[in-house]
């Protein structure tokens, strides 16, 4: 399947393409663990507390997150990806993880404990959805951290650099809508999100408080 700017994000065709990248994953992520280990760093964990990793892939934010919320926190990580996970669970198994919840399925309906940050590491399709959005808000509480990175569209007048991100970002999501401005929506729940762009405005990083727009009770 082609993408196209103007498509929604699709999740038949994100189970296909990582079930092709899944056991090579890791491997093509390395160059990218220092710029994780910093976003996660912007959520200011604490010990006890819960936190989700939107599209946790195969759990490689999953050890640095359960250190900073200690044994009695929890972390949750939600992956569409079937193969993504069970290279996850693999690693939980190995290493022991008595307070990580896995699940599988689309971010759209995820159930959901209540949350305390929020964790987007290159996740551009959940970004995109107002509906997974709006799901993961509806579990966070008032003042729950959120932080993001992704990859980003330079500006029209960059066009040929922009082939290069183009193709650098095709096989981790299957929509390229909104990729001129990837946080878009999520200000409608984080309105304050401070961004930062990186790697020579081809990706950003973003943090904010969620401000509490029908957060469950």
């Amino acid at each position: 399947m082609s993408l196209k700017f103007g498509s929604a994000p699709n999740a038949e065709t994100a189970i296909a393409r990582y079930r092709r990248h899944a056991r090579a994953y890791d491997a093509s992520a390395r160059r990218t663990m220092p710029l994780r280990r910093r976003v996660i760093s912007l959520l200011e964990l604490r010990p006890g507390e819960t936190v989700l990793d939107v599209g946790c892939g195969t759990g490689l934010s999953i050890p640095i997150l359960r250190q900073a919320v200690g044994p009695g926190g929890r972390v949750v990580g939600v992956d569409v990806s079937p193969e993504m996970l069970a290279v996850a669970r693999e690693r939980g198994r190995r290493e022991g993880w008595g307070n990580v919840a896995l699940i599988e399925g689309s971010m759209d309906h995820a159930p959901l404990p209540r949350l305390d940050a929020v964790l987007f590491n290159y996740t551009h399709d959940v970004l995109r959805s107002a509906r997974a959005l709006g799901n993961i808000f509806s579990a966070a509480r008032p003042g729950a951290r959120v932080a993001v990175a992704g990859m980003k569209r330079l500006p029209w007048w960059l066009a040929p650099l922009n082939v290069y991100v183009l193709l650098k970002a095709r096989p981790y999501l299957t929509t390229f809508e909104g990729l001129g401005r990837p946080w878009s929506l999520l200000e409608r729940h984080v309105p304050r999100l401070r961004i930062e762009t990186v790697h020579l405005g081809t990706g950003f990083i973003a943090q904010g408080v969620y401000v509490g727009d029908g957060a469950r009770p």
